[in-house]
């Protein structure tokens, strides 16, 4: 089959022919129509988590993807053929920028009909980072001051309107030029970066999400309110701020989940929660869209079809 590829770390992406997936028994193949890229994507293939995570190669590229069921393992339950799934599968089964990808029925949940597979393609890790920083680890509830860094990115946009669902008071940050996409999802106060220290703008929050890291983190310990939480999906609070300003901080890497995915559907479907898409690209273009990721600059996702 056909997939996007690189061959070593650094290399650049290229179309190649490589081995279809191995059905498993409590696994489904799918014929892929749509993948998403992330930043993961490329800081794996700069090999900064070498240490962690030793890829071998060829490397089939990305992670979230949609299509249509062409295979099921024999110990597969809910999932039949010709259903139109979507996922971010585990490690193993990673490789969305392809023909073909295998994806384990505990993390595939139906595609939500009413949205293409481009679309659903573009919820997975983000919609799924986005659940698991609000509401597993921020234990998000009705009321509560939340403020969401890079509100225009592929997490922002989709913490923004999970946030308005749990009833929050949301603020973000974001350039001006994105201003108003992100009041259209909800947000309720919108801090230019470029222009002001949000630390100067919010105070005694009930809770942040960090996609950023670095020092947009340890400003963000000042504007929580005591037994207030900071969740991050970028760095570690190596500096013990937690403890200084009396909070909560959580570090994680996001996990693939069926049954968070499947609620993420729900309110897809119901129109509580739109996508936003930056750019499609052809397959045969994905070396370009990696480079589009390269800017930092996608407001929202950026889209590989495959068919």
């Amino acid at each position: 089959m056909k997939a996007a590829v690189y061959h070593d770390y650094a290399a650049p992406v290229e179309i190649a022919e490589v081995a279809k997936p191995v059905l498993q028994d409590s696994s489904v193949l799918i014929e892929v129509h749509a993948a998403s890229l992330n930043p993961i994507d490329n800081i794996l293939r700069a090999g900064y988590l070498r240490q962690m995570l030793e890829l071998s190669f060829p490397h089939v590229k990305g992670y979230d993807v949609s299509g249509t069921v062409v295979e099921v393992g024999k110990d597969v339950r809910n999932v039949k053929l010709g259903d139109d799934v979507f996922a971010r599968p585990n490690q193993n089964d990673a490789g969305a920028i392809a023909e073909f990808a295998r994806l384990q029925e505990s993390e595939l949940a139906i595609k939500p009909a009413n949205i293409s597979h481009e679309q659903a393609a573009s919820v997975p890790l983000a919609g799924l980072t986005a659940w698991q920083a609000l509401v597993t680890k921020g234990g998000i509830k009705k009321g509560d001051k939340v403020l969401i860094h890079a509100g225009s990115g592929g997490v922002g946009t989709f913490a923004i309107q999970i946030a308005k669902h749990f009833g929050a008071f949301v603020a973000t940050t974001t350039s001006s030029k994105n201003a108003d996409m992100v009041k259209d999802l909800g947000a309720d106060l919108v801090i230019d970066y470029t222009s002001q220290k949000f630390e100067d703008v919010v105070s005694d929050y009930d809770l942040v999400i960090d996609t950023i890291g670095g020092d947009t983190l340890e400003r963000s310990f000042k504007v929580l309110k005591k037994g207030g939480v900071l969740v991050s999906v970028k760095s570690q609070d190596n500096d013990g701020l937690a403890e200084k300003y009396g909070v909560r901080f959580e570090w994680f890497f996001m996990w693939p989940d069926g049954e968070m995915l499947a609620e993420l559907a729900k309110l897809i479907s119901d129109g509580t929660v739109k996508t936003v898409i930056d750019s499609t690209f052809p397959m045969n273009r994905s070396a370009d869209a990696f480079d589009r990721l390269a800017t930092g600059r996608a407001k929202g996702k950026i889209v590989v079809s495959i068919k």
